[in-house]
């Protein structure tokens, strides 16, 4: 377990290492000059390292919560299905309409993609709103 902490941190002051030469780097050259190559490098090194977190969250999660108990897989399974089918149903009822006022329009496709991620923002975003004000009606009438 020990080796296994080491090499952790170890890969965590790498990773922040190669975070603090890339901003030098971004610094000495400038941000605004070779077209924004600098702001580019650093904008690919963050989705990078969001991936990277990512990553860890979930296979960690996992594995812990395999660890502790086996029979989570399955709720996690039903979960991973059921909201599948939610994204499913929403991108079935997005029409995919063109862009307002571009002259040049993305196919089909796209639009409809776009559609789809809109309306599951809407849906997360009033999900949320409900779910806040269940909870303060709950909390008040349990008290």
């Amino acid at each position: 377990m020990k080796n296994i902490n080491r090499i952790f941190k170890w890969v965590m002051w790498a990773l922040i290492g190669i975070s603090v030469i890339l901003l030098i780097w971004g610094f000495a050259v400038g941000f605004e000059s070779k077209d924004g190559a600098a702001v580019d490098t650093l904008l690919r090194w963050a989705y990078v390292m969001v991936g990277i977190a990512v990553a860890a969250v979930v296979v960690f999660g996992l594995v812990i919560g395999t660890i502790n108990n086996p029979k989570s897989l399955i709720k996690l399974g039903v979960g991973i299905v059921a909201i599948a089918a939610i994204c499913f149903v929403v991108y079935l009822i997005s029409p995919g309409a063109p862009a307002m006022g571009m002259a040049e329009q993305k196919p089909h496709s796209v639009l409809r993609l776009t559609d789809t991620v809109l309306n599951l923002t809407y849906l997360a975003g009033g999900l949320a709103i409900l779910s806040i004000l269940f909870s303060a009606v709950w909390g008040s009438i349990r008290k």
